[in-house]
Formats: C-alpha cells, sequence, structure tokens
C-alpha cells in the first residue's frame, strides 16, 4: 500500500498502545493510510488479526467505542489477503509481520513519513541504526523521517547525553518546541509524565504560583503489561522484587520517572526537590495522581495568604477555559476512576479535592548561625501546602490522545 502525496502513519507493534494509537486514529480520520507492523504472525488467518484489532477487555468493541449505542458499525473488510491490506472504518490498514528489527521494515516501499514507535523496546535513541537488537534509528534508515517513541527516553550511556536530533514533548505543554529541520527522533513521555506536565503547567504560568519550595507526587496506577498476572519468581538481578508479584491480588508500591522527566518538559522544574512514586493498582486503567506542593506564601493587603484552596482551583478552571482547553478539565464532581475512562483530556482535576494549608517555618538562631545566615533571633518563614488530585486514563483517554495530537502536529510540519 503506497500512497504517493498521502498522508500515511505507521505503527510499529501491536500491544495496547499500538492498538489504541490505531482506533485513535480510525477516529480521527487524519491519514490517508495506516501500516501496522506486528513483526509476527497473529493467530491463523487474517480475520484473526482483525478480531484483536476491533475488540478490547478494557474499552470494549470498536463500533461501541467509536459509536456508543448509536448502532453505527465500523465495517471490517479484506481488501487483499496476499498483501494483508484490510479496511476499517473506511481507512485501508496494512499488516506487517515479516520484520522486528526496525532497520528491516521497509517504510519507504510503504511510503511512510512518520512512525509511532509502540513496541516499548527501542528506547535509546543513542543506539545505531545498524545496533544488533535495532534501534529507533533502524526506522530512519527504513525509509521513515521522523519517529515518535512511545515512552521515555532511556539511554544506556548517560555520559554523552541525549543525541541532538532526539527529544521530549507533550502536547500541549512543550510540543512548540519542536524543530523539524532538527528533531527526528521524539518521545512523547509517559502517561503519568503528560499528566503531570498538564498539572504543573498552570502553576508555573502563573505568577503567584511559581516560588515552588519542594514537590512530589504519588500516581495511584492502573496495572499494565509489565507486571506480573500471577506470582513468579524475579528475573535475574531484579532490583524491584515486588513487580513479580500478582497485579490482581495486592497493592504495589514502585518506582516512576515522572519527575526526572518533567525537567526535560517544564526546565523550570529543575530547581525545584521534586520527588515521584507510583502505587499499582488491580484496575485496568485510569490512574490518580496526588500532587503535593510547598510554595512560599505571599499575602494581600488584608495580611491573608493568596494562595489557597480557592485560587487554586481557579488557576485551573482558568486553564480548563483557555490555553489548555480539551487537555485539561477542571471537575467538582465526585468522581471515581471509571467515570474517567476514555476521557480524552490529559488530566482532570478532582477540585472538590483540592487543600491548601499556610502554616510557619520555625528556624531558631543557632540553626542560621550555622548555615552563615545573616539574622538577629529566630526566623519563622511562612509558606503554603498544596494537595491537588489529577485523574487521567493512562491509556486511550490522556496518553494515546495527546500522543496523537502530538503526532498530528509533527506530521504538518514535515518538510
Amino acid at each position: 500500500m503506497k500512497m504517493e502525496g498521502k498522508k500515511v502513519l505507521g505503527i510499529n507493534g501491536i500491544g495496547r498502545i499500538g492498538k489504541l494509537t490505531l482506533w485513535n486514529n480510525l477516529y480521527q480520520k487524519y491519514y490517508d493510510g495506516i501500516v501496522l507492523n506486528a513483526g509476527r504472525e497473529i493467530g491463523k488467518s487474517l480475520e484473526d488479526a482483525i478480531s484483536y484489532l476491533t475488540s478490547d477487555s478494557t474499552y470494549g468493541t470498536l463500533d461501541r467505542f467509536l459509536f456508543g449505542y448509536t448502532g453505527n458499525t465500523c465495517e471490517a473488510k479484506i481488501i487483499s489477503r496476499s498483501d494483508c491490506l484490510i479496511e476499517l472504518c473506511g481507512v485501508p490498514v496494512k499488516l506487517l509481520k515479516a520484520a522486528r528489527n526496525p532497520r528491516d521494515i521497509n517504510w519507504a516501499k510503504e511510503g511512510v513519513r512518520l512512525v509511532i514507535d509502540c513496541t516499548g523496546a527501542f528506547l535509546d535513541p543513542s543506539l545505531p541504526a545498524d545496533h544488533p537488537k535495532g534501534s529507533l534509528r533502524g526506522h530512519l534508515e527504513a525509509g521513515a523521517e521522523k519517529v515518535i517513541v512511545s515512552a521515555p527516553f532511556k539511554i544506556k550511556d548517560v555520559s554523552h547525553g541525549a543525541p541532538e536530533d532526539s527529544a521530549t514533548f507533550v502536547y500541549g505543554v512543550n510540543h512548540f518546541s519542536y524543530n523539524p529541520l532538527k528533531h527526528n527522533i521524539i518521545s512523547a513521555a509517559s502517561c503519568t509524565t503528560t499528566g503531570l506536565a498538564h498539572m504543573i503547567k498552570p502553576l508555573v504560568d502563573t505568577k503567584e504560583t511559581t516560588d515552588i519550595i519542594t514537590a512530589s507526587m504519588t500516581t495511584v496506577h492502573a496495572s499494565t503489561n509489565n507486571q506480573s498476572i500471577l506470582d513468579v519468581p524475579p528475573k535475574a538481578g531484579s532490583k524491584d522484587l515486588r513487580r513479580s508479584r500478582s497485579v490482581f491480588n495486592n497493592l504495589i508500591p514502585t518506582s516512576t520517572g515522572a519527575a526526572s522527566t518533567l525537567e526535560e518538559i517544564i526546565p523550570e522544574m529543575k530547581k525545584v526537590g521534586f520527588m515521584a512514586d507510583s502505587i499499582r493498582v488491580p484496575t485496568s486503567t485510569v490512574s490518580l495522581i496526588s500532587l503535593n506542593l510547598t510554595f512560599h506564601t505571599i499575602f494581600d493587603e488584608a495580611g491573608n495568604p493568596i494562595i489557597t484552596r480557592e485560587f487554586i482551583n481557579d488557576i485551573y478552571k482558568k486553564s480548563a477555559e483557555g490555553g489548555q482547553r480539551g487537555l485539561l478539565i477542571f471537575s467538582e464532581n465526585q468522581n471515581v476512576s471509571s467515570d474517567l475512562m476514555g476521557c480524552p483530556a490529559a488530566v482532570v482535576i478532582e477540585g472538590l479535592e483540592s487543600h491548601t494549608r499556610t502554616g510557619f517555618l520555625q528556624i531558631d538562631e543557632e540553626t542560621l548561625r550555622r548555615h552563615n545566615l545573616q539574622a538577629s533571633g529566630n526566623m519563622n518563614i511562612p509558606v503554603t501546602h498544596a494537595k491537588i488530585f489529577g485523574w487521567y486514563d493512562n491509556e486511550f483517554g490522556c496518553y494515546v490522545n495527546c500522543m496523537g495530537k502530538l503526532a498530528k502536529y509533527i506530521n504538518k510540519n514535515l518538510i
């Protein structure tokens, strides 16, 4: 399926994010065709592949997800068995099965200029195209012009840093920094970083809340495919033994790289001591960020602290109606996680649960002297602590939707 002069999207990998990226683009209908690389046989026939691609245990059937209960259907037709060419919702979709190494996927032959790599196997933009285990640069050698990876970069040799032609972007936060003349390999960060970045952006864009002393977050995160269904022995050298415990039966504390990736997207956060962790829970999708921030307190003319619960919520209300419209939603409903399944926003602020408290950090004269600080007597420094909750559908709604918008933006700027 080579479509000269047409917009053809390449998707490498048909796991959770790969399949849902297909669904997103079947709905958007921005591309004239999609080339989907599975890298292996799927079931016993092309019908088996269609069955997998049009149904999902979390979101239901493709028909129901796209059209609800209207009765409309997304027709699936086989166009050519020999070419593994099908049509879904009127969009040509070609299924490739021969190659797993990116450099062996002939994107040029298929007319693909932009590829989204959803395998999770290729995360280091510094590896050469001919790396024996494959690399993101292999897509470029195979004919693609730009590659988006659906995960944060993991660079093994950090001493050299990230290559100049690679960068991390979250749509609606820093995607305008994309330079088509410079950036060829792009990370769409992670689902948690996407939601977190949209929670932080309104605060750093507001004068009164830019002075953040410390920040921390915990994501109460739905299960993912890198966790065990039942208990299994940890892999050799494994540092996190809890990842091998059953996701069905446990709350599992673990780590997240959301804070470090956030600094790439919002550089202002580099000065803040940001801590982040994750608790995996036995649900299929929709996660919740609990964000804690401490601000230097400022007062109004009457001597009252400016940063209050109402002030924080008002910041998010204005963002939801302004620059982050459609990407940030402010809600005063009493939500539970299933209410947000499929929600296309990057984050939904749970306004009823926003809280602030202002107090004084007391520092005695001896401590001040020990740190060579000039002061006479004790010092009381006013600080305000804020707790903010944000929902995000870590699969289709938040992550895949935002990555789809980023891909569309990059595609529009192809030279």
